[in-house]
C-alpha cells in the first residue's frame, strides 16, 4: 500500500478480527515492505502500533513479513493460529485504547495543532486515535486537480470497479474548488453510479469521509446489491464504451486529434482519456501503460535508456506506479553505470531537458560512454539471465506467475517485457 497516496485505515476501524488498530497497522506494515510508508510510523516506533503488537505478542519484522505474504483473510488466520485471543481480552484491550487519550505534553499538543490545522471539534477529537484520524482525514481529503490528473479510469482500488477511484479523486477536488477543467458527475461517472444505485451526492459525502480506498469499497458494498460477478461485467462493457452518435463522434475525434492524433488504436473513452490526462499535464504515469520497451534503442542506441528515461519522468510527478527506477532498478543501474552518470544527475538533468532530444544532447555532452562500450553493454544485457541458483529460482517462480507456459523465456530483459504486457493486460480486462 502507498501511504504517499492514501493514509492507512482508521485508527478505530476493527474490520480484522474486531481488534481496534489492526487494520491500520496492517496497511502500514504493508507500505513499510513496499517502501511506501510516507509521513507514517510502522512498528515499535509507532506508539499504537507498539500496544497492538505487545496484545498480539508478535514482533514487527514477523507481523510485517506476513502482512506482505498474506491478504487480509488469510493474515486473520495467521494471527488466530499465532496469538489466539477471546473475546472478552479483545474487548478490553479495545477499550482501553478507544478511550487514551493524550498523555503528555507532546501528545497534547499534536491534537491541539491538528484541531487548528484541519478545524476539527474540540468537543468530538479528544483521545489519541481521534486526534491520528483527524490528521489522516485532514492531509488527504483535498484533491488538487489544478496540479494532478485524477487516477485512471482503469484503476479498480474502490471496489473492484472502474472509474470509481477516478470519480473519488473528482469528488474530493469538486468539494474544494479544484477540479480544474473535470467534471464530477460526467456522463461515465453517472453511468457507474446508476449502475450501483448510488447517488452523486451520497457518494461524494462518502469519498470525502472515507479517504482510504478499502474503506471507501466498504461503503460502495454496503450501498449497492451489485454481485461481483455483475461487476466485472460491467468492468468489461464499460471499458469498452466508445463514442456513440454524431456529436460524440466529433468530441472524440477532436479530442484525439489534440492528444494523439496519430494514434488509431485510440476507439474507447478509456484510453482517450488516458491520453488526454497525460497530455494536458505533460507527464508519464506509468499506472497508465507500462515504460517503453526495454529493448528500445532509440535514444543514444542503447537498450534500456528510453526505459529509464519514462520512468524518470513519471518519478518527477509521482505516477510512477509499481516500477522500480534508478539504483532501485537493475537495468536502469546498469545503464547508469554505462554512461558514467548518478541516477541523482540524471533525474536533475529531466527536470530540464522535456525532450528525447534534449536528454540525447545533455548526455552526450555530459557522459563519456563510446560506441564500443555501449554495443558491449547491449550485447551483454540483451543474453542475461540469472547466474545463481537463487536468482533462477526466483526467475522462475516470476515468470510462472505472469505466464506458466512460458518455460522458454531465459533473459531477464524478456521477462521485464513480459511482465510490462501482462500487467496491463489484466488491468484492461475488467474481470
Amino acid at each position: 500500500m502507498n501511504l504517499t497516496q492514501q493514509p492507512p485505515r482508521r485508527p478505530t476501524n476493527t474490520a480484522m478480527l474486531g481488534i481496534v488498530a489492526l487494520a491500520r497497522m496492517t496497511d502500514k506494515a504493508r507500505a513499510y515492505k513496499d517502501e511506501t510508508p510516507g509521513e507514517h510510523i510502522y512498528g515499535n516506533a509507532s506508539g499504537l502500533d507498539k500496544k497492538v503488537l505487545e496484545f498480539l505478542n508478535i514482533s514487527e519484522e514477523d507481523f510485517a513479513n506476513s502482512a506482505e505474504r498474506f491478504n487480509d483473510a488469510e493474515l486473520c488466520d495467521w494471527i488466530q493460529e499465532t496469538a489466539p485471543k477471546t473475546e472478552d481480552e479483545i474487548q478490553t484491550y479495545n477499550n482501553d485504547l478507544l478511550t487514551w487519550e493524550p498523555f503528555d505534553e507532546a501528545s497534547r499538543q499534536r491534537l491541539k495543532d491538528r484541531l487548528e490545522k484541519h478545524g476539527g471539534d474540540p468537543n468530538k477529537f479528544k483521545t489519541m486515535l481521534q486526534s491520528m484520524e483527524l490528521d489522516d482525514w485532514g492531509c488527504f481529503r483535498e484533491i488538487d486537480l489544478t496540479q494532478h490528473p485524477p487516477r485512471t479510469p482503469y484503476n479498480r482500488s474502490v471496489a473492484g470497479l472502474y472509474g470509481l477511484s477516478r470519480m473519488s479523486d473528482k469528488a474530493r477536488a469538486a468539494k474544494v474548488d479544484k477540479l480544474n477543467d473535470y467534471i464530477y458527475n460526467c456522463p461515465i461517472d453517472e453511468i457507474i453510479l446508476a449502475f450501483l444505485n448510488i447517488t452523486a451526492e451520497d457518494f461524494q459525502d462518502a469519498a470525502w469521509h472515507n479517504v482510504n480506498d478499502i474503506e471507501l469499497s466498504d461503503w460502495v458494498r454496503d450501498q449497492t446489491e451489485r454481485t461481483q460477478g455483475e461487476i466485472s461485467h460491467f468492468n468489461h462493457t464499460i471499458s469498452q464504451k466508445g463514442p456513440e452518435g454524431d456529436h460524440q463522434q466529433e468530441v472524440f475525434t477532436k479530442t484525439l486529434d489534440r492528444v494523439a492524433p496519430n494514434r488509431t488504436d485510440i476507439t474507447s473513452w478509456f484510453d482517450l482519456l488516458d491520453l488526454d490526462d497525460e497530455h494536458d499535464y505533460g507527464i508519464v504515469d506509468l499506472t497508465r501503460h507500462p515504460p517503453r520497451s526495454a529493448y528500445d534503442t532509440s535514444l543514444l542506441n542503447l537498450i534500456g535508456l528510453a526505459r529509464m528515461t519514462d520512468k524518470g519522468r513519471a518519478s518527477l510527478s509521482n505516477s510512477l506506479g509499481e516500477y522500480f527506477y534508478g539504483k532501485d532498478s537493475l537495468l536502469d543501474s546498469f545503464v547508469l553505470k554505462t554512461l558514467g552518470i548518478s541516477a541523482k544527475d540524471f533525474q536533475n538533468a529531466l527536470r530540464e531537458c522535456t525532450t528525447d532530444e534534449a536528454v540525447v544532447s545533455h548526455l552526450q555532452t555530459n557522459t563519456k560512454a563510446s560506441e564500443e562500450e555501449i554495443k558491449a553493454f547491449n550485447d551483454d544485457f540483451i543474453s542475461r539471465g540469472p547466474r545463481t541458483t537463487a536468482q533462477t529460482d526466483w526467475f522462475r517462480n516470476r515468470v510462472r506467475g505472469l505466464d506458466p507456459n512460458r518455460d522458454d523465456l531465459a533473459t531477464l530483459i524478456a521477462m521485464v517485457q513480459l511482465d510490462d504486457q501482462i500487467v496491463f493486460t489484466r488491468l484492461k480486462a475488467g474481470v
